[in-house]
């Protein structure tokens, strides 16, 4: 029976690695009518309902409405229970658990069917929190960390970690370590990495990863996440040394192509890069960064068709995929079909509705089909949500000017030279003084010039000619237009000034 089970769980070799095949058991109905049997008379251990749930669990995702010839036998009674208990896969899973809570396989499903179906989620926390056997057991505290972290709750994913790996010292050795019962655990810090990315923090959770490494040096899981940090990072040295220790591990590893492929597109070689996301694809079908990736790489050699066929089979395999969502939503904007972009970029931001990226993209979406108003409250919503990079802000503060609304404008253009100056102090190469703004620290391009010159042409109105003339002297070592407007308005301001000092005399 067991082996019918797995029947399925074999390597397909693929001619295409986008061709869409679905492999289901066509057994399912025959083991499910079985187990119930089994389960019903208390036949079953721990192991055994574990595998009950899980055939529950494929049962419903493969959508299976027919009876075999196996449950023609069972009463109408029987087979109502049978159906009703279809649905009830968290009931038995949390059943297995709680006669043999180490089996993370069981956490694990038992977090995917939370996960999918949100409307269970607050059922399976009353059943799991009223029972103390789960909840004082470190492997619920496990559990929590990875839905936290499927959900993007990445802070209280990144509390729970500090609570398992560190403790405070006793009261009565106030000065004693402070380490918890998995202070050593590779798998929590390999999480609080994740949690540290999923923030969209590449320095501190490339720190964690490089500590990661030094533990387990031929660790491959989750490396595929250290190479996407590399990447961005745009650290080429430590992103081929990373590569040349995978291969050197295991070549034959869905996450070594990975760490490879983001190799050769950092080299700019992305034909290369695609032949190892496909190679990755050949060895595990269903692995996801495989899927994004490639469609990345296809969005670079503008092969938008191919790309968004992969980020299809990316959602297809995980709806969660929010970078998937994303990637479709670029895709469609390339094209040039801003409302289909905007309904993919609407799909990542409920699955990442405190990313400003998420709603900078809907707002540019907005302006493409001339909906002002609600590109605006998409651009305050990327704001509120801490928009770093200042896309957000600068938009907005154009949006605000050509509507009339200077005083906001001013604001938002304030705003946007203050992150421009705030991420020079980050890189600790300049301290700022009570007497210095910082404004000759930033380095000036288009937006900054318009920000600065508009600042300038503010205070002027507002005669607030020492702050206007800061601004303008400011741009006098830009070679754009905007540099020849700062030079007319410092001669106005000094006019001013010098008909002014006539006036008082």
């Amino acid at each position: 029976m067991i082996c019918q089970l797995f029947v399925t769980r074999f390597i397909l070799n693929l001619s295409d690695p986008l061709e869409r095949t679905r492999v289901t058991n066509g057994n399912l109905t025959q083991l499910q009518s079985e187990l119930f049997i089994l389960y019903h008379t208390q036949k079953l251990d721990a192991f055994g309902t574990y595998v009950y749930g899980m055939v529950l669990k494929e049962v419903q995702k493969s959508q299976i409405n027919t009876l075999s010839d196996a449950m023609k036998s069972l009463s109408v009674n029987d087979l109502k229970s049978l159906s009703e208990e279809t649905d009830m896969v968290h009931a038995i899973l949390v059943d297995s658990l709680q006669q043999y809570p180490c089996n993370w396989s069981a956490w694990l499903d038992l977090a995917s069917v939370c996960v999918d179906n949100p409307s269970l989620q607050q059922e399976v926390d009353y059943m799991l929190q009223s029972n103390a056997i789960l909840t004082n057991h470190w492997m619920y505290h496990m559990f929590l960390v990875h839905v936290f972290l499927e959900q993007q709750q990445n802070e209280l994913a990144l509390q729970l970690i500090d609570g398992l790996q560190y403790r405070p010292p006793p009261p009565n050795d106030p000065d004693g370590e402070s380490s918890g019962l998995f202070s050593n655990s590779n798998y929590l810090k390999a999480m609080q990495a994740i949690a540290y990315y999923n923030l969209r923090d590449f320095d501190t959770a490339q720190e964690h990863f490089i500590e990661l490494c030094q533990r387990d040096p031929i660790r491959l899981e989750h490396m595929d996440i250290f190479s996407n940090i590399l990447y961005v990072k745009e650290s080429k040295a430590e992103l081929s040394h990373l590569a040349h220790s995978a291969i050197r591990n295991d070549k034959y590893r869905p996450e070594t192509c990975c760490i490879v492929g983001n190799y050769y597109s950092s080299k700019g070689q992305h034909e290369k890069a695609v032949h190892y996301f496909q190679r990755a694809l050949k060895l595990d079908r269903t692995y996801l960064s495989a899927w994004t990736l490639m469609g990345h790489e296809y969005v670079e050699m503008k092969n938008t068709a191919a790309a968004v066929e992969a980020y299809r089979r990316a959602v297809d395999i995980n709806a969660r995929d929010y970078r998937a969502w994303y990637g479709l939503g670029q895709t469609y904007e390339l094209m040039s079909m801003p409302l289909y972009a905007l309904f993919y970029y609407r799909k990542a931001a409920a699955l990442r509705p405190y990313d400003a990226r998420m709603w900078c993209a809907i707002g540019g979406c907005y302006m493409s089909l001339d909906k002002r108003s609600d590109a605006v409250r998409s651009y305050e919503r990327a704001v509120s949500n801490h928009d770093r990079e200042g896309i957000a802000t600068q938009k907005l503060a154009s949006l605000y000017r050509e509507a009339g609304e200077f005083e906001q404008a001013a604001r938002c253009y304030q705003r946007h030279l203050n992150l421009r100056i705030q991420a020079v102090c980050d890189t600790g190469s300049m301290d700022l003084t009570n007497d210095d703004d910082g404004l000759d620290a930033i380095h000036v391009e288009a937006t900054e010039a318009e920000a600065i010159l508009y600042l300038a042409f503010y205070h002027k109105d507002h005669q607030n000619y020492m702050k206007a003339t800061r601004f303008c002297s400011r741009l006098l070592e830009y070679p754009g237009p905007e540099k020849e407007q700062a030079k007319a308005l410092l001669r106005e301001i000094r006019s001013r000034c010098a008909s002014d000092n006539m006036i008082n005399t």
